[in-house]
């Protein structure tokens, strides 16, 4: 037998294989996994070059694929000056003015909104005054800046979001008592004088207002988002994450970001997109799909490490809205992805033409999965979609009939558990005759579906959607939401390693730590078979490595020993 170049022993070792024991070691060679089992059985690949890694007890896992990251988001945050710490408007005005200081005159100044990350709830009522700075106490530090301080992107937290420009901002934008934005969910507040006194408050989940009203405020560009990429990478690494799956679409700046990281030797993360169109009719999707999308006709286009398959197509959305991102392109703000509005008529127009050129379809669903299905049981009548794995994303309602629609048609399923469960929960506690239904969890992985879960970046860490999987808690009010369909943690450690694997088809080289597949693998600082359920959401990485790379924590040396817990 092959010598390992690498063996992990005395842990436990999730190998996530149907049906497999745990094992108390792995070894590793060439990237790949070479073999799993008893100490005694992996240390008969031991040569005389072998580092050995002592796991102490430690829990050794695959390493976790996010079905749904939105990874470049997270590293953006780092590049504006925080206000995590701000309980006054003292605090956030200090910022500023240490801001001013910095920049020259005439400079932007835009931060990270006020609130706690990463959900920035409540927004203004952290402050002890309970309301955003007003323009007049921004001009008094920084009179000649033009000051941003945003408001939280929705889909982080729970809208409102408030914003607050200073009187530069506010001339810059031509705002004045008479501004009317040309997409809903904006208010400009007025001050006693009937002016606008800085402060404008949205409730869309995404926001517009910088596509709106706000088109001047500086947004990121390329370098900012490569530079953010670079930021995000080790962030999710650090809580065992070795692979993405972004099935709700790339813009193509956002591609092209990825692309060039992947170019200079950077991407550490095995990364897999779908196309985010920029159409705004079948005319110019059909042109789209026949000439420029071949690269990800099919399986897709790409290596190991980066490569692009399929479209995403939305249903639903708002057309003022969706008009004002794409007059803001290559810019999307938060997203990554490009804005839509499509009725189902629209949403089935493009699918048509992405089965007639064999692009896989993605799509958030939430709770109209059955109108989906409509659609797609006509097309497989014609197109036949065994085999294609196409995606039905975000999943909300799903009934017993739509499961086995689902399963005739060979698609693929992806969960955000935290972000349906526990961030959003409250929303569904009303509805209690159909908790059973919502999010099933159990009845999909039961009906023999390769069910995958995402972070959706709320926050980044997965065992989230793991601790939510079982909980099932929602925030607001701790109530179980549908208990019946909890899964048990070995199940909900599958959603987020081996299922994942099947958006990609690449369950023959990951997601598992089978012999010959490939070496990411993540060991945890806490056993999660074994720790208190609320302990679930906080477990991390103390080492992760892809294809047999260290990408977080040290690298082994000889014979060592991890720290100790």
């Amino acid at each position: 037998m092959q010598d390992a170049e690498l063996i992990f022993e005395n842990g436990q070792v999730l190998t996530m294989v149907p049906g497999a024991p745990p094992a108390q070691a792995v070894a590793l060679a060439q990237g790949r996994v070479l073999a799993t089992g008893s100490n005694a059985g992996v240390a008969r690949t031991r040569g005389p070059g072998t580092q050995v890694v002592d796991l102490a007890g430690r829990t050794l896992v695959p390493g976790l694929i996010d079905a749904h990251a939105h990874m470049e988001r997270e590293g953006l945050k780092t590049l504006r000056p925080s206000l995590a710490h701000a309980r006054n408007i003292a605090d956030v005005l200090a910022v500023v003015a240490a801001e001013a200081a910095r920049l020259p005159r005439g400079a932007w100044i835009v931060t990270m909104p006020v609130g706690q990350p990463p959900f920035y709830f409540g927004g203004p009522s952290n402050l002890a005054e309970g309301r955003m700075p007003d323009r007049h106490e921004l001009d008094a530090v920084a009179p000649d800046h033009l000051v941003y301080i945003p408001g939280l992107f929705g889909n982080w937290g729970v809208p409102p979001g408030h914003s607050a420009l200073n009187s530069r901002a506010l001339a810059l934008h031509r705002i004045d008592d008479t501004t009317c934005p040309d997409c809903s969910g904006l208010q400009i507040e007025l001050g006693p004088d009937g002016q606008p006194n800085g402060v404008i408050v949205e409730t869309n989940k995404r926001p517009l207002v910088e596509f709106s009203v706000l088109t001047q405020v500086p947004a990121f560009g390329f370098d900012d988002r490569l530079e953010g990429l670079r930021r995000s990478l080790p962030l999710y690494h650090a809580c065992g994450t070795t692979s993405i799956y972004e099935g709700h679409g790339s813009s193509p700046e956002t591609i092209a970001v990825y692309r060039r990281l992947w170019e200079e030797g950077g991407l550490t993360m095995r990364t897999r997109l779908c196309v985010s169109p920029t159409w705004s009719n079948v005319t110019e999707a059909r042109l789209a799909m026949r000439d420029w999308l071949s690269h990800a006709r099919g399986r897709g286009t790409g290596d190991t490490m980066l490569s692009v398959s399929g479209v995403y197509i939305g249903l639903g959305g708002d057309k003022a809205a969706a008009s004002a991102v794409r007059r803001a392109l290559p810019n999307t703000g938060w997203m990554g992805f490009v804005e839509w509005a499509n009725r189902i008529e629209d949403f089935s127009d493009y699918a048509w033409l992405a089965a007639e050129h064999d692009l896989r379809v993605h799509s958030v669903v939430v709770d109209r999965l059955a109108e989906v299905l409509d659609v797609f049981e006509a097309i497989d009548a014609r197109f036949p979609l065994a085999g294609r794995r196409w995606v039905v994303e975000h999943v909300g309602h799903v009934t017993a009939q739509d499961i086995a629609r689902v399963k005739r048609l060979g698609l693929m399923v992806t969960s955000i558990p935290f972000y349906m469960l526990w961030k959003n929960g409250a929303a569904r506690l009303a509805d209690e005759a159909r908790h059973g239904s919502f999010l099933p969890q159990r009845d999909l992985l039961e009906a023999g579906l390769p069910l995958a879960a995402g972070s959706d970046n709320i926050p980044v860490s997965l065992f989230t959607a793991v601790w939510a999987s079982v909980a099932r808690q929602e925030r607001t009010t701790g109530r179980v939401i549908g208990p019946a369909q909890s899964l048990d943690r070995l199940q909900a450690l599958q959603t987020v390693t081996r299922n994942g694997a099947f958006l990609s088809f690449e369950e023959d080289r990951k997601g598992t730590l089978a012999p010959g597949h490939w070496a990411d693998i993540a060991v945890l600082n806490a056993d999660p078979l074994g720790v208190p359920v609320d302990e679930l959401a906080h477990i991390r990485a103390e080492l992760t490595l892809v294809g047999g790379r260290v990408v977080h924590g040290q690298p082994p040396t000889d014979r060592i020993s991890l720290p100790s817990s």
